[in-house]
């Protein structure tokens, strides 16, 4: 798996929300001010090559669908920022952000058991 660019990033999170759809379908739900239909349709193929979409043909017309999930590239982008950043270490992850946030004692023990609860 690659990373994504922005604007790929963007059309994913689209498809990842709408599940299927045509170029024009994901158009509709970018903000304004949208790029053109050729961008968008370039970008979808760029997608499809390096294996984040795929689609069903009906003639001309291509319906777009996501073959990556949400969680699969949520859990590789973590991956990532951890061993890019962090050393690969999930504390100095989590001491990272307790400080730039400034989370006191009770929001760590609030995050630390969601982590327990997700893990069992």
């Amino acid at each position: 798996m690659r990373e994504l660019t922005r604007a790929e990033e963007q059309i994913m999170q689209i498809l990842w929300d709408i599940e299927k759809g045509f170029v024009k379908d994901i158009l509709e739900k970018m903000s304004e001010p949208k790029p053109a239909y050729n961008t968008v349709s370039t970008i979808v193929r760029i997608l499809e090559r390096k294996g984040f979409v795929s689609h069903k043909a009906y003639g001309k017309s291509h319906e777009y669908f996501p073959i990556v999930s949400k969680d699969e590239y949520r859990s590789f982008t973590i991956k990532n920022l951890l061993t890019g950043y962090f050393g690969g270490s999930f504390s100095r992850l989590a001491s990272f952000f307790a400080k730039d946030k400034n989370l006191d004692v009770k929001d760590m023990e609030k995050i630390l058991s969601e982590v327990k609860d997700e893990v069992k």
